[in-house]
């Protein structure tokens, strides 16, 4: 089965363009990563959840993906940060560098190929300012070095801005000396040290690198000057994707990235979710609220470009939805155990949603699409499973089979559907119990109960306990191997 080529939506020419890595069959794919100063919250979640569904599908398509996410531990807000609890500033930010790692991996992000952090890429950052010097682009001015915004004609390619519409001060996010600028416009790349910060020595003194200069150095030194794909979200266009773009071709004269791709904002009550609004929800916080599968069914409910409003209504419809597939994916599975259906045809065509699939996600990683390809193939398991059209029950365990192979391939690819079914849904009744105050041991007194009620043929008293049950909200499902329970 061919699949169709991939469309990605560059940001720089505002369009889609044809997937063309510059070395057939490799990518290289950059993504902005966490300044680490706090915990991750879900808008960050969204992102990082989107790019690494995108990874997947690359290499679900037989990519060689090598996937670079760096973290961001030398900043201002992080030195802030850290004087509020007295730690040093990057002992701080390795702390939270692993409570994020804790935090995503219960979504199932798959760790980067590589995670570089600042601290850790200085000789190159300091390399590469040099070499910005050199060329006649950056000056140094009080053990700063500024990049000179109006001696790199490309300036603003990426966000469509024009120079004259700017403010003083827009491309940085810290704090500098506006007086020592030649152009107010100018930016940052490296920072005299201050009493109380991280520094690190110089050509230009003791100091630290700027926001922007970071990832061009890091993505320069794993992915080499041009790479495929970089990524981050919407609000990355201006400054810091722009300023990158101009330090990193500047140095080199070569085109920093092919394709420029970046998600949406997720919207809290009508606002842009930010940490400077103060208008978060923290990860872990929801994660206490929602299953962290459900979570990441609701993040790819929406495309990755678009806004996606975040509410709890959304969350528990996420949740349920991934309950539905979980109770299809446990009947099949208990239909299909240690049987053998033997070799023949399949009734229909399995393979229409792996197509499905492939034409959504090869355009522009249309996640809504792909999830709808999924509903489909799983009616389709619900209709053999319960309904079948046909009577042969060998032709009907086949194709429920060929089915469930689909489900594994589309599965691995959306980072979904991997966890043993039983558990999963065993694990979403616990917190439902819990949530409603519910005694798991006296409804399961009641089940056995009703058991015994059906076992002596006393369908009054068996009723009777049903509706009890029900009362407490609590839905039973009889199948061939016993009852189980689930919170309606």
């Amino acid at each position: 089965m061919s699949s169709p080529d991939i469309q990605l939506f560059n940001t720089m020419q505002q369009a889609k363009v044809p997937l063309q890595p510059i070395v057939p069959g490799k990518l290289g794919v950059y993504v902005c990563g966490p300044t680490v100063y706090s915990y991750i919250h879900i808008g960050n979640a969204r992102t990082f959840t989107s790019f690494d569904t995108i990874v997947r599908y690359l290499r679900y398509r037989g990519f060689d993906v090598k996937y670079v996410r760096n973290y961001t531990d030398v900043d201002d807000k992080i030195i802030k940060a850290a004087k509020e609890t007295g730690e040093d500033p990057i002992a701080l930010a390795d702390r939270f560098v692993k409570e994020f790692e804790k935090d995503v991996a219960q979504l199932r992000l798959l760790p980067p190929d590589v995670t570089p952090k600042v601290s850790e890429t200085i000789p190159e950052i300091i390399a590469l300012i040099e070499k910005l010097i050199a060329r006649g682009v950056a000056y140094e001015r009080g053990g700063d070095v500024y990049f000179e915004v109006h001696k790199y004609d490309g300036y603003l390619k990426l966000s469509k801005r024009k120079l004259e519409d700017l403010q003083a001060g827009a491309g940085e996010r810290e704090l500098v000396n506006e007086a020592l600028k030649r152009n107010p416009l100018d930016f940052a790349l490296w920072k005299a040290a201050k009493p109380g910060e991280p520094s690190w020595p110089s050509p230009w003194g003791a100091g630290r690198p700027g926001w922007h200069i970071e990832c061009s150095a890091m993505s320069a030194k794993y992915l080499g000057e041009s790479f495929d794909l970089h990524g981050g979200g919407l609000d990355l266009i201006f400054p810091h994707h722009e300023n990158e773009i101009a330090q990193s071709e500047a140095a080199s004269g070569k085109t920093l990235c092919n394709c420029w791709l970046h998600g949406g904002f997720l919207d809290l009550e009508g606002a842009k979710m930010s940490k400077s609004l103060g208008n978060v929800v923290r990860l872990r916080d929801a994660l206490e609220q929602v299953d962290a599968e459900g979570l990441r069914y609701f993040f790819l409910s929406t495309h990755y470009r678009q806004q996606l409003a975040f509410g709890e209504k959304s969350l528990h419809d996420a949740e349920a939805r991934v309950e539905y597939f979980y109770e299809t994916l446990r009947k099949v599975d208990e239909r299909l155990a240690g049987k053998d259906f033997g070799a023949g045809p399949v009734h229909g065509e399995p393979a229409r949603f792996l197509r499905q699939f492939d034409e959504a996600m090869s355009d522009d990683f249309n996640f809504p699409g792909a999830l709808g390809a999924l509903s489909g193939l799983f009616a389709e398991l619900n209709l053999l499973a319960d309904k079948p059209p046909v009577k042969d029950k060998a032709l009907v365990g086949r194709t429920l089979l060929a089915l469930r192979g689909v489900v594994t391939s589309i599965s691995g690819a959306l980072g979904l559907f991997e966890s043993n079914p039983g558990e999963w849904l065993l694990g979403r009744r616990a917190r439902q119990v819990k949530a409603k105050g519910l005694d798991a041991a006296h409804i399961e007194g009641l089940i056995e109960q009703r058991r015994a009620a059906r076992a002596a043929k006393d369908f009054a008293e068996s009723d009777r306990v049903r509706d009890a049950l029900k009362a407490l909200g609590v839905e039973t499902m009889d199948s061939p191997s016993g009852t189980t329970w689930k919170v309606a």
